[in-house]
């Protein structure tokens, strides 16, 4: 007989699964509303900044984070404590601004960026339409560098804002189920609005592979600091965006990332504390909601009595792609991301709108460096996954690539291979598939299309499955970035795909795998008008 509570589960997954495949026909059938049309003028503030508050500078000095190649080759498992300086460079290196950005390229706004009051901002981290939806908060206990209580990440000034005054860790330790053995935590939260303002129903998509894709460089500026790294992806979600005096709808935590401090740790109860909402500033006068966003967050969401049982870590396994058959292989050289320094290549990082030239051609090399190194995102320490089993798979649309057929290729983590699937022409269908006009696929070496296991996901975790799968197509698309911009390679991810026609182009059209998400891959022209305003 099938209780109350599993009808409940199954109609989120339903919720779900109906959303994403909203998401993945949009290009064939437009999602809801139709013809919408942004307010640019009543855009929202890019940085969340409370009012009233303290407001606590955070060390501006960036360290040394050693070589680039080490970061992409690695995992974060080292055993240093965290600091205030490792934490602050971790704010900085993620979501802080590091310089304005000029470029000429082939994005509509770049007319008005020369304004200042419009400028664009670079940060090291991607952001779907560059919009930056993500905040984070650091909750801290007795054993940190800071007063317990509650702060907020202020992007604006590299700084904290206190919101609360107590220790509450004990309840994200409620909230998580476990004691992660710290009373130091990492809240990170999307606020709708921030991305919903331009992309509507499109918003829920887009945000959770935001998510995962600030957890990328999470993963990596720990990797180069020698500090280990953990995500919890499965908590409570009601008694944290409580805590941090959250409207659900409004903005949500995401993900919980402890950190293992020198001296602290020990569980304690649950601080009783008033929530920390605060009043901050909304430049927006009128806030518009879409049904499709909340139904989908809503489904996705855990109670405490769903913490446990949580999946275990090893049924991670029963979501990780099948084994590929079939097809010539074609062993890559080995990556060579070079040895500079994986700081400065963070703050290089940037979107390649309009700056691909089809000469020259990508090389084995190049393709295979960014391959190798997308794929070591895919090992990370969680809740909900062991580090060795991905939840995703890489396929290659190769354009004009030296030693390449031009067609559809699946990359083999393991053997650091490509598995031929057709050998076909490509930049004509690519140019077809692709529905937006900030790109020249012609010009464009490779697409990559991240691809993962819907429906497995879904039986697996529940419709926490769809922030789970994103978290790690995120994580997958940033790690490609940096590795792109460590072999002097550009790299622009896109959505504007016909996710249907780009299934069918690589195979999966009949099976359980849905691309997510797509890089482009070129060199740039060596000519660009720039401006060079770097703050960092």
């Amino acid at each position: 007989m099938i209780t109350e509570a599993e009808t409940m589960l199954e109609e989120r997954v339903r919720t779900i699964r109906d959303y994403a495949e909203t998401v993945f026909y949009r290009g064939r059938v437009p999602m809801e509303p139709l013809n919408f049309q942004p307010n640019w003028r009543d855009q929202p503030s890019k940085h969340k900044t409370y009012l009233g508050v303290p407001r606590l500078p955070l060390p501006v000095g960036l360290p040394e984070l050693g070589p680039v190649s080490s970061a992409l080759g690695g995992h974060a498992t080292g055993r240093a404590s965290w600091t205030l300086d490792s934490v602050s460079a971790l704010l900085r290196l993620s979501y802080g601004l590091l310089d304005r950005r000029l470029r000429i390229g082939w994005n509509q706004d770049i007319d008005t960026r020369v304004n200042y009051q419009d400028a664009l901002w670079g940060r090291a981290t991607a952001s779907g339409g560059g919009m930056y939806p993500l905040e984070t908060y650091w909750v801290s206990g007795g054993s940190g560098p800071l007063t317990p209580g509650v702060y907020h990440y202020s992007t604006a000034h590299h700084g904290l804002e206190r919101l609360l005054t107590g220790d509450v860790t004990g309840r994200v330790r409620e909230a998580l189920g476990e004691d992660p053995g710290t009373d130091q935590f990492l809240l990170v939260s999307v606020r709708f609005w921030k991305n919903s303002y331009k992309y509507n129903s499109f918003c829920y998509h887009v945000v959770t592979q935001d998510a995962g894709a600030m957890l990328g460089s999470w993963e990596l500026v720990a990797r180069g600091l020698g500090r280990p790294l953990h995500r919890a992806l499965w908590f409570a979600d009601e008694p944290l965006n409580e805590l941090l005096g959250l409207r659900t709808l409004d903005e949500s935590v995401l993900a919980v990332v402890p950190l293992p401090w020198n001296g602290g740790g020990p569980a304690r109860p649950a601080g009783v504390g008033r929530p920390a909402g605060r009043p901050f500033f909304e430049r927006s006068a009128e806030i518009l909601r879409f049904e499709q966003v909340e139904r989908a967050h809503l489904a996705t969401l855990l109670s405490a009595g769903q913490v446990r049982p949580r999946p275990a870590a090893a049924a991670g396994s029963a979501v990780v792609p099948a084994p590929l058959s079939g097809g010539t292989h074609l062993r890559l050289p080995p990556p060579a991301p070079g040895d500079g320094d994986l700081g400065g290549v963070l703050r290089r990082r940037r979107s390649s709108f309009g700056a691909f030239t089809a000469r020259p051609a990508l090389s084995l090399e190049e393709l295979g460096t960014v391959l190798a190194g997308a794929s070591s995102a895919q090992r990370y320490s969680a809740d909900v996954k062991c580090a060795d089993a991905p939840l995703t798979r890489l396929y290659v649309l190769a354009n004009r690539v030296d030693g390449l057929a031009p067609g559809t290729y699946a990359y083999e983590t393991g053997g650091h291979r490509l598995r031929t699937i057709e050998e076909r022409e490509v930049g004509t269908f690519l140019q077809k598939a692709y529905y937006l006009t900030n790109y020249n696929l012609d010009q464009v070496s490779a697409v990559v299309a991240i691809a993962a296991n819907l429906d497995s996901g879904l039986r697996l975790y529940g419709g926490r499955g769809y922030r789970v799968l994103n978290s790690e197509v995120g994580a997958v698309a940033q790690t490609a970035y940096v590795a792109a911009c460590a072999a002097g390679v550009g790299c622009g991810a896109v959505l504007g795909f016909d996710n249907i026609a780009i299934d069918e182009s690589v195979g999966l059209d009949r099976t359980d795998e849905r691309t997510f998400l797509f890089l482009l891959l070129g060199h740039e022209r060596t000519d660009p008008a720039d401006f060079d305003y770097r703050l960092v």
